[in-house]
């Protein structure tokens, strides 16, 4: 039975927000729904934004979510939320307005982590990647033939980038203040990997240098057109594209003085979805799904994850829908195992679990070499990831050891090739990256460990 609820709004017109609505009415919520967004448009799907919109293939205005089901809701666009009072339970809006509720949920995501200096980032030519618009503009730049481009990052979304240059035949200048590419989000030995495949496909890969400063065509390098770089090595990259790629910021800070545990990292959430406040205590008509939610999860030792994943968007979408609506004893937790997906330089790279909740890792199955392998990850005995390159069938079995908290390092596969044991993970310091990570560990309770087993269905 739904918990009496007349008004439910959701902050944050994304993915995490849509699928949230949608379940809110399979959950047979009859009251009034408000969705509030910043952005002029309706929901759009992220990922094709760095890979088939770049590369010509697919329209970013064509990228919009499908819906599911019809909402009967209230669209507020291009209108962002400016604040919260969870006492007068009112979302302040920067047009001066504000929408009253019952209970509200907070999906308002990630931004791109901008260029630090605002005169060199507004260079012509200097942008990000995260929304349609930017996809849009990106693209048309690509299109135009630059002589070079230069990524700044490389993260996921520096990578694809990077490979979606390669592939329409521009040269390219990858820049990183860590080791290796993906190493942020895959630790050291996957990283050395990456960066041989984009250095054979023709990447001018730097890694372990930074970008001093950005350059125009104006007097003095100020102003106009983008035109270079220079490196903290005392090089110069001349370009006429750079696209900033230093990882993500958490959408936070309109809820400044609203008594949340809110702030650079996300917005804490107990299992069920239901926002911490300031002191530690749950709150029960404040939920949190998404990029901008740091929840605990018992297969990693109750750390609170912080996750840049479209399955996990969906999932603890539908998890806080019916807990907003349901009362306490029928809650469910949010307990999906992380998973996510890249596709780069002919590579299709995908996870489950957390890699970098791991002291050590082996190369289970297939080997760089082959370009094909599986490497497991493991902290303290036990299996916390799998990632695959061109081999995701046996992800499936990677994940159920994850969730029985599985021996590491595992059996051997049918299919293993012979490799060396077990090495460090090789994780490095997050601070020591230009990109950010898809998974932020963000603290947890170290006296609490829980085994948790999926039922079988």
């Amino acid at each position: 039975m739904p918990v009496p609820a007349d008004r439910i709004v959701v902050v944050g017109a994304s993915l995490a927000g849509l699928r949230a609505a949608e379940a809110l009415r399979d959950e047979g919520f009859g009251g009034a729904l408000t969705i509030i967004g910043d952005e002029p448009g309706p929901p759009y799907d992220r990922p094709p934004l760095s890979k088939q919109v770049l590369l010509g293939r697919v329209r970013a205005s064509d990228t919009g979510l499908p819906a599911h089901r019809p909402l009967d809701a209230r669209w507020l666009l291009g209108v962002p939320a400016t604040g919260l009072d969870p006492v007068g339970k009112r979302v302040l809006l920067a047009d001066g307005r504000d929408v009253p509720f019952d209970r509200i949920l907070i999906a308002t995501g990630t931004r791109a982590r901008p260029w630090p200096r605002p005169a060199e980032a507004a260079l012509e030519g200097v942008l990000s990647l995260r929304t349609s618009g930017d996809a849009d503009r990106l693209a048309g730049l690509l299109a135009a033939g630059p002589r070079r481009v230069l990524v700044i990052g490389a993260g996921f979304t520096g990578s694809e980038v990077a490979s979606a240059c390669h592939e329409r035949g521009l040269a390219v200048t990858v820049v990183e203040r860590g080791p290796a590419p993906l190493v942020g989000a895959l630790g050291g030995a996957l990283g050395a990997f990456a960066a041989s495949v984009q250095r054979d496909h023709g990447v001018d890969l730097r890694c372990g240098v930074t970008v001093t400063g950005l350059y125009g065509s104006g007097p003095g390098g100020a102003g106009g057109r983008f035109t270079g770089a220079g490196l903290s090595d005392g090089s110069r990259v001349d370009a006429d594209v750079a696209v900033v790629c230093l990882g993500a910021v958490r959408n936070t800070e309109w809820l400044d003085g609203s008594g949340l545990a809110a702030g650079p990292r996300g917005v804490a959430c107990d299992a069920g979805c239901r926002a911490f406040d300031m002191y530690g205590i749950v709150t029960d008509d404040v939920f949190v799904a998404g990029d901008v939610a740091r929840f605990p999860h018992p297969l990693f030792e109750y750390q609170l994850l912080s996750l840049e994943h479209w399955g996990n968007a969906v999932a603890q979408a539908r998890i806080a829908a019916h807990n907003m609506v349901s009362p306490p004893p029928a809650r469910r937790p949010h307990l999906a195992v992380p998973a996510f997906w890249s596709s780069q330089f002919g590579l299709n790279i995908k996870s489950v679990g957390v890699p970098t909740f791991s002291d050590r890792m082996v190369i289970a199955q297939g080997s760089p070499a082959e370009g094909r392998l599986v490497a497991v990850y493991g902290y303290r005995g036990r299996v916390t990831a799998a990632v695959s390159v061109n081999r995701a069938k046996w992800l499936e079995h990677y994940e159920r050891l994850i969730e029985t908290a599985a021996p590491f390092p595992p059996e051997g596969a049918a299919d293993r090739s012979p490799s060396p044991g077990p090495v460090p993970s090789d994780v490095p310091d997050p601070r020591l990256l230009s990109h950010g990570p898809t998974v932020s560990l963000t603290g947890h309770l170290p006296d609490l460990r829980l085994h948790w087993v999926r039922q079988e269905e």
